[in-house]
């Protein structure tokens, strides 16, 4: 039967309001004018609730009808749900608030009706769907014109109207109160006076004017009332808090408001029920509304674990879960960062930055608590140091820098970043109040807490022998403040340490809290801690200098003489000024003073300078590219009048620590950016002119241009093995490969952004003023010989050579050169020089006029080696040159022109991976022999991995054939051992030992063995380091080993290891005392500590992940059942939590899964970086639920479902922990656009297994345990993270939480997703009507 609905007219509103006069004037019964109403609306076919109707009544009601019986009618319209509350309330508010003062009834009425109808929307919600009631609560209100977002769904409006209820209720009562006008602004942005609407002034109720003051006072009682209880609802303070979340500018100014009124409001104060702290909590950014109460998945203690959060420091020591055991990552990050083969483009600052950010968050830890295990751990990697093996690796002054420098310097940022977001935050408030520039953060008073605690951990600050008087200096410094004296550094520098004050022993605590005093994260009231001097005032020293010496005497204007630089090279600067006093002589000296002062730069002040470290550094490489001067016309390069200058820095930075102490600042783009031009300048000058030094050593460009080349091939991976291009098994690099074009990209950006972002100006604050850097980018194709070079490099690695023509400048070049190398042999026609590769024409004989014509550019050499080399190979291979004529003559090119070893190596390289030379046979007549120890090297090598439960029967020890090695890489190592070990040749060890090192390794065994014999029979001292170094290659091969070590990583962490090395778990057990030695040899080495030195030698990557993952999972099952056996774990007795006797409590084994996780994702990270994080979150974790997880052996339900929920938690943990590790948890990142891609299609693989769109082979337990564990992590831990992410995405995930009853859950997940899944998010708050 069809309905005829008539069009609604102006007639029929006419009749309404005529309806609803006549019913006031007869006064009749409101709920029968609402009975009438509502049948004549439905007879004329208008929808309910009528938005027509909401308008008609507040229009009349104010202010010709506001009389009772009308405000009764329309609370029975409201009631009787004929009008949107929602639309009534913004009706009101337009007209009632600003007339409050004339109609102080009507605000009454309005507050009452506002109690009654705002705290309940779940009734009003599908009447929001209505556009036409969206549209005119919108219009009432101005939401879209003041909030700045369209009002497309009804959540999105619902929030934005309790949020201008709550502020309009705020000015009003400061208004009320006379305080708006105080406030910033000064004006409400709401209608608040009558003057802001037409108005005719009637009140009908004719209130008595000795009430009048009464009421008002009543009326802003009431508002703060409504206010509070707006605060404390649980569905409006959840709405509230969307707003928060998502309209940040706007609440900020709300708070503003808030606290204004709590801190000045009299009405507030005369309250009995409410006080100014209850404002302050409710309205507290730390108050949590969406995080989720523990609700039950398979046991209630699971949620309950998951929610609480890491206990620190609460004495728990079993079970290798010790309190500094989950700041694991750190001592992991820091030891593998000594590692010299591996040079960072990024700084370690903003590395351990986001590292501890991390930690601090996910272990819901304090920030004492987190500076505390980062000074732990930086003190660990000291002890790991304090008696190492010798070897060719950085010592002792890295580990000093990673503590004392950037450590520190990461706990700097850290603090700054608190305070300059508070200190932007008070200029943003326009108040009459002064701003305190001086004021402090909490993480100031964190860090003081933090070292005052370390005082208590005695083993870990004894400092090393190196650092044992710049330690008592400190402590010294100390004792002689507290007694009021002033001492200059100068007396420090002086006595020697022969007059310091009786008793006054320093430890390392003592030289942090010095480097924290100079970063100005503490003053000298750390001096008064207690205990923090062990002498008194009478044990001060009987002598005090009496003049200036050292640094204070520079600063003083004391020319450099001998002695003063002597002294100056030896004690580092103590302050920015001294240094800075230094670079301004290297600029503007004479040329003996600039010779001293870049001397005085390379000395004690850049190795222990570590509060001015990253300034010296940057001097230096500010020294090495001068700019062109403005009065410069000479035809030759500017930079040819500083060789001088630029040998004594290329020298002075050339050491290994040196080389990471650039690496660890995050300098080595800006080193190589300053390094490339002066190769590019001297490599193509041509050596006539040889300057003399003071020294009266002769410097030519060739030298200079050696030294450059040497440390810019140093600054990029050109040690590592063409293996890695050319083999199809190779290493799956998960990194940038580190190239010039890589570098000066880095360069480029980084100059290019300085000072863009708050931390850089927070960096810029600690960065001597008199550094400056052009920002011009600096491209490889301005630099026309290096690239090419830079070609044939590469062109080398993939072909075989070629391309030489008799007659051309080239093959002139190769003749001199062979002259030169071989120009004791006398072997008439037999020739060695090439025409292309394999066939000769020139003989070795000749007039010895090689060094006339060798006076030519280096690059020319460089261009030419490669056809000397093929040469020299192929002459020895046929028997015409003798291995050790061929090792000479070698070192005769390296010694000529040093920067021909990078040619050498990566022609010598390139022939080993093509593998078509024959062997050479190690037999002690033509080539040197290991014989004498290669088995004791093997059977110890072999031990060593036992020791760490790596076993691999196919590594033959003490085989019957002979030794042999590929012949380009007998010719190398053989070259290797002509060099003695003195400064002349250090810096050319330092560039081909780690490149031999590297291409054995991938050479097949034993040839890595054999190498550490030949060495060890060179330099005996070494032979526990090369031992070590020969074990990469086992790892390199078998992959079954890599797993195997890594087993041993996670028993060892957790104790669960039967070798009694490492059996009692912890951070100490994974990485021990680093390499050391005993009386019968190597000693054991923790598994962790090798893992960190040989997973760069992993031939494949991608596969570790998938091992973690079932390593990790092997653990789970270990904790849980202790490690035992099944049939002991079935007969262990039950106690009545469900537990059996002997097994772990629930809270332990959660901490101890936390830290197995913490192993599995620091492991992940290091091993491949944000790549192979990105493989894991995208692939290998989804892949491995939707494969069938089955077990070996039938667990009974009880231990299955533990296991299975515990299990998923640990993937959970995981998974965040990989997360934050690779993308950190700031806003916004370098890699934040990755982190978006990846999280949303793990996320998205989530929802659609959730929605049944993806079928699952993992257990059902383990997979929610997973989704709830991991949503929660990034609820609580990574909102940043949530705010990337679809919201479509984000809304199928609480569609499937809410299934599982999830509800607080998914309303967490909706609640962090932005602006885009408010609405969502506001609409599941109302429906479940939390």
């Amino acid at each position: 039967m069809a309905v005829s609905v008539q069009k609604p007219t102006s007639h029929l509103w006419d009749t309404v309001l005529e309806i609803t006069k006549s019913a006031q004037e007869r006064n009749i019964d409101p709920q029968l004018w609402a009975t009438q109403m509502s049948s004549n609306l439905n007879s004329a076919g208008v929808p309910l609730p009528s938005v027509e109707l909401a308008h008609l009544l507040v229009s009349h009601i104010c202010w010709a009808n506001h009389v009772p019986i009308t405000w009764k009618f329309l609370e029975k319209a409201l009631t009787a749900m004929i009008v949107p509350p929602i639309l009534v309330l913004a009706l009101l508010s337009a007209r009632v608030i600003p007339n409050r003062q004339l109609h102080p009834t009507a605000y009454r009425l309005y507050m009452e009706l506002l109690k009654r109808h705002s705290f309940s929307f779940t009734s009003q919600t599908s009447g929001l769907y209505n556009q036409k009631i969206m549209k005119s609560i919108d219009e009432a209100l101005h939401l879209s014109q003041l909030f700045g977002l369209q009002v497309a769904e009804p959540g999105v409006l619902v929030v934005e109207f309790v949020f201008s209820m709550v502020w309009q209720l705020v000015d009003a009562a400061l208004d009320d109160e006379g305080l708006l006008e105080l406030t910033p602004g000064k004006k409400s942005r709401w209608p608040t006076r009558p003057q802001d609407m037409e108005i005719d002034g009637q009140d009908c109720f004719f209130e008595k004017r000795s009430d009048s003051e009464v009421l008002h006072k009543a009326n802003t009682a009431m508002a703060i009332e409504i206010i509070v209880e707006f605060l404390k609802n649980k569905v409006t303070s959840r709405l509230l808090y969307l707003a928060r979340r998502n309209i940040p500018s706007h609440w900020g100014s709300f708070i503003q408001r808030m606290q204004f009124l709590e801190a000045n409001s009299s009405v507030l104060r005369s309250l009995k029920h409410i006080t100014p702290d209850v404002f302050t909590q409710l309205t507290s950014d730390t108050r949590r509304l969406l995080t989720r109460e523990c609700k039950t998945i398979s046991q209630h203690d699971f949620h309950a674990v998951l929610a609480s959060g890491t206990t620190l420091y609460s004495g728990q020591q079993s079970h290798g879960a010790t309190s500094s055991s989950f700041w694991l990552p750190v001592d992991l990050f820091l030891e593998d960062a000594m590692d010299g083969s591996q040079v960072a483009a990024t700084s370690a600052v903003d590395t351990l930055i986001g590292l501890v950010k991390a930690l601090q968050v996910v272990n819901g830890a304090t920030w004492h608590n987190t500076f505390l295990g980062l000074w732990i751990s930086a003190l660990r990697l000291i002890q790991r140091e304090r008696d190492p093996r010798e070897g060719p690796v950085p010592r002792l002054d890295t580990c000093l820098c990673m503590l004392l420098s950037i450590s520190t310097l990461a706990v700097t940022n850290i603090v700054e970043e608190e305070e300059s977001e508070e200190m932007e935050e008070a200029e943003q408030c326009s108040t009459n109040q002064r701003i305190d520039k001086q004021s402090f953060g909490q993480r100031r008073k964190d860090l003081v807490t933090s070292l005052q605690l370390l005082g208590d951990y005695e083993g870990l600050l004894t400092p090393p022998q190196s650092v044992t008087l710049a330690a008592n200096q400190a402590a010294a410094k100390a004792m002689m403040s507290i007694s009021g004296l002033t001492v200059s550094n100068g007396y420090y520098e002086s006595n020697g340490g022969n007059d310091m004050p009786i008793n006054c022993i320093g430890n390392m605590r003592h030289l942090i809290v010095e480097a924290c005093i100079a970063r100005n994260l503490l003053d000298t009231s750390a001096y008064f801690w207690p205990g923090y001097v062990n002498a008194g005032s009478n044990h001060l020293p009987r002598n005090m200098p009496g003049q200036v010496t050292g640094w204070g005497a520079v600063v003083k204007g004391s020319p450099l003489t001998p002695p003063l630089v002597n002294a100056l090279i030896a004690t580092p600067a103590s302050s920015l000024a001294e240094i800075e006093k230094i670079y301004e002589i290297a600029l503007n000296g004479s040329d003996d003073e600039k010779i001293s002062a870049a001397n005085i730069l390379c000395g004690a002040s850049l190795f222990r300078g570590w509060s001015i470290q990253e300034n010296v550094c940057l001097f230096i490489i500010g020294l090495l590219s001068p700019p062109v001067p403005a009065d410069y016309s000479g035809s030759e390069s500017h930079l040819i009048s500083h060789a001088p200058l630029f040998n004594v820095l290329l020298v002075g930075t050339s050491s290994i620590d040196c080389v990471q102490i650039f690496s660890l600042h995050g300098l080595v783009p800006l080193l190589a950016g300053a390094l490339i031009p002066i190769c590019e300048v001297f490599g193509s000058s041509v050596p006539n002119i040889s300057r003399t030094l003071p020294t009266g050593e002769e410097l030519s460009c060739h030298a200079v241009f050696s030294n450059a080349f040497t440390l810019l091939l140093r600054s990029w991976r050109f040690d590592h093995a063409p293996l890695e291009h050319v083999m199809g098994d190779a290493r799956t690099t998960m990194g940038s490969q580190l190239s010039p074009e890589y570098l000066l990209l880095i360069r480029n950006a980084r100059l290019a952004s300085v000072g863009t972002s708050a931390k850089d100006r927070i960096t810029s604050r600690r960065i001597s003023k008199l550094i400056t850097f052009s920002t011009e980018p600096i491209i490889l194709d301005s630099f026309p010989r290096l690239k090419l070079w830079y070609q044939q490099h590469q062109k080398c690695i993939c072909s075989t050579l070629s391309g030489l023509v008799p007659g051309t400048p080239v093959h002139q070049i190769v003749d001199a050169l062979l002259s030169m190398m071989f120009r004791k042999i006398s072997r008439g026609s037999q020739p060695l020089t090439p025409t292309t590769s394999g066939s000769s024409t020139s003989s070795i004989s000749g007039p010895d006029d090689s060094s006339i014509r060798l006076k030519v550019p280096a690059w020319d050499i460089l261009e030419a080696t490669p056809f000397v080399l093929d040469a020299a190979l192929t002459a020895c291979a046929h028997g015409r040159l003798s291995p050790r004529e061929l090792a000479t003559g070698l070192k005769d090119l390296a010694d000529y022109l040093p920067a021909t070893l990078a040619t050498i190596l990566s022609y010598f390289s390139a022939e080993v991976t093509r593998g078509i030379w024959k062997p050479a046979y190690m037999n002690g007549t033509d080539w040197p022999s290991p014989a004498a120890n290669l088995s004791a090297v093997e059977q110890q090598i072999k031990k060593m991995l036992a020791a760490t439960g790596v076993d691999v029967p196919s590594l033959s020890v003490g085989g019957s054939s002979p030794a042999t090695l590929p012949l380009p890489l007998a010719a190398l190592i053989s070259l290797t051992i002509t060099y003695k070990l003195d400064k002349a040749s250090e810096r050319a060890l330092q560039l081909i030992g780690p490149a031999t090192n590297s291409l054995a390794t991938g050479c097949p065994w034993p040839c890595m063995p054999i190498i550490a014999s030949l060495w060890s029979q060179k330099v005996k001292r070494w032979s526990d380091f090369l031992m070590f170094s020969a074990s990469q290659a086992v790892f390199h091969h078998n992959s079954d080993a890599v797993v195997q070590l890594l087993k041993s990583c996670f028993s060892s962490t957790l104790g669960l290891s039967s070798y009694h090395i490492h059996s009692n778990g912890g951070v100490g057990s994974l990485l021990g005392h680093g390499l050391g030695s005993f009386s019968g040899g190597i000693s054991p080495v923790a598994p962790g500590f090798l893992y960190l030195r040989v997973h760069r030698s992993v031939r494949d990557v991608m596969f570790l992940t998938e091992e973690i993952v079932s390593l990790l999972m092997f653990s789970v099952k270990e904790i849980v059942s202790c490690g035992l056996p099944k049939e002991k774990v079935e007969k262990l007795k039950k106690t009545k939590n469900g537990l059996r006797y002997g097994q772990v409590s629930l809270a332990t084994a959660m901490s101890r899964i936390k830290l197995a996780a913490s192993l599995g994702a620091s492991l992940v990270w290091i091993t491949g970086g944000p790549s192979l994080i990105q493989c894991l979150i995208k692939e290998t974790l989804p892949s491995w639920f939707i494969a069938a997880q089955g077990s070996s052996e039938p667990e009974n339900q009880e231990t299955g479902c533990t296991l299975s929920v515990l299990g998923g938690y640990a993937l959970a943990y995981f998974a965040v922990l990989s997360g934050t590790f690779a993308w950190g948890i700031d806003p916004v990142s370098p890699t934040s656009k990755r982190r978006s891609m990846i999280l949303g299609a793990h996320l998205d693989f989530l929802a659609s297994a959730l929605a049944g769109n993806i079928s699952l082979g993992c257990d059902w337990a383990t997979w929610r345990a997973y989704v709830s564990g991991l949503l929660s992590l990034m609820v609580g831990c990574t909102k940043n993270w949530m705010m990337e992410i679809d919201v479509d995405i984000l809304k199928r995930l609480s569609k499937g939480l809410r299934q599982w009853n999830e509800e607080e859950l998914a309303l967490a997940v909706l609640g962090l997703g932005g602006v885009g899944a408010m609405g969502a998010a506001a609409e599941l708050v109302i429906e479940s009507d939390f």
